[in-house]
């Protein structure tokens, strides 16, 4: 009798190759973190950081392209409610969680991670890759993108008073300063600097990924100087896995069985799962250097844990879509697909596409 063969391991595991710098950086922040004047300078730069990176967003966006699907606005506000409401939902449910499962430390980014807009590039990758509304994702994540950098700063002041987030009328000004600002201008320079950034988008993106770690390096080495690390043990570390798989797989069931009730399609419920249940990682680790100060690195932690854990889970997901999936041409949004390698290049995410989605 002829024995079955061996399944195969994947060649390439979907590890974010950017994860594995963020790592990296944190490592090197506990080893030798900025200290006195090193700090003094580390801080400034990441504050400038911070700011040229939200000008980037903002001159890289095309605001007319993402408006074109606005037809397709039921489709949008599905996104941005599971975005910005059944996230933040989640999120303050999950207090009863404290102390006993997380502490209040971990508990405040995991609140803050629900608070966060959706991802743009890998949600794009990934609808396109399970043969999805690419269109739609492509408006869907540059509407997040929009709506999070005044969103996100409103909710974190309502929900996140009264915990150990540090959130105060100053972060909301600092917020408006290094972010909101920024990114209006970059719009209303758009028009003269779009094509120049278009054209060196390469050379940008490393701009972008490098500034995100001269913040996580700041970050993180406050919180080393300060102590904050030892607030934290493996074991509770671990319940905070546990926490964040819990979490995406009810955003994932949610999006997905929820679109169905609404009536959409299947390429609409495709582009909807993989919007509706991401958090961005480029955009909220800014937010929360601006938001936490010193605690911003204890406070980014879920959000890193949760970007990584949702890429491995969607790459195998949209494999299985693919898989699944109907010989039929996939349904567009009428306008808005001749936009779409501009919006989706515009969107200024920082996410690396993982290796396991390319496959």
């Amino acid at each position: 009798m002829r024995r079955p063969p061996l399944p195969k391991l994947p060649s390439r595991l979907p590890v974010d190759g950017y994860i594995l710098a963020l790592v990296g950086t944190v490592a090197l922040a506990a080893l030798l973190p900025a200290r006195g004047p090193a700090a003094t300078v580390s801080e400034g730069a990441a504050t400038g950081a911070v700011a040229l990176l939200f000008f980037l967003y903002g001159a890289r966006l095309s605001t007319r392209e993402a408006m074109d699907g606005l037809r397709h606005w039921r489709l949008h506000l599905t996104v941005l409610a599971c975005t910005f409401a059944v996230f933040p939902v989640l999120g303050l449910a999950a207090r009863a969680l404290v102390p006993q499962i997380l502490p209040p430390t971990l508990y405040t980014g995991l609140l803050f991670l629900c608070l966060v807009p959706s991802t743009v590039q890998s949600s794009i990758t990934f609808t396109s890759l399970a043969r999805g509304n690419i269109a739609a994702a492509i408006c869907a994540g540059s509407f997040s993108s929009l709506v999070g950098i005044v969103i996100t700063p409103l909710l974190a002041g309502l929900v996140l008073h009264g915990n150990s987030g540090g959130f105060s009328a100053g972060s909301l000004v600092s917020i408006v300063c290094q972010l909101l600002l920024p990114f209006l201008a970059g719009q209303l320079l758009r028009r003269w600097v779009g094509n120049r950034l278009t054209r060196h988008r390469k050379a940008l993106g490393y701009v972008d990924r490098g500034s995100i770690l001269l913040v996580v390096y700041t970050a993180f080495s406050a919180g080393v100087v300060q102590g904050i690390w030892h607030q934290v043990s493996a074991l509770r570390l671990l319940c905070l896995l546990g926490v964040e798989a819990v979490l995406l797989a009810v955003m994932l069931s949610v999006t997905w069985y929820g679109s169905k009730k609404l009536g959409f399609h299947r390429a609409d419920r495709i582009a909807i799962t993989f919007a509706g249940s991401k958090k961005s990682l480029a955009a909220g680790l800014p937010m929360a250097s601006v938001l936490f100060g010193a605690q911003a690195g204890l406070a980014a932690l879920p959000l890193m844990v949760f970007h990584q854990m949702q890429l491995m889970v969607c790459a195998v997901l949209a494999k299985r879509f693919a898989a699944s999936a109907a010989p039929e041409p996939t349904v567009v949004v009428a306008g808005a697909a001749a936009g779409s390698v501009a919006a989706g290049d515009a969107a200024g995410d920082a996410e690396a596409v993982v290796s396991g989605a390319r496959g």
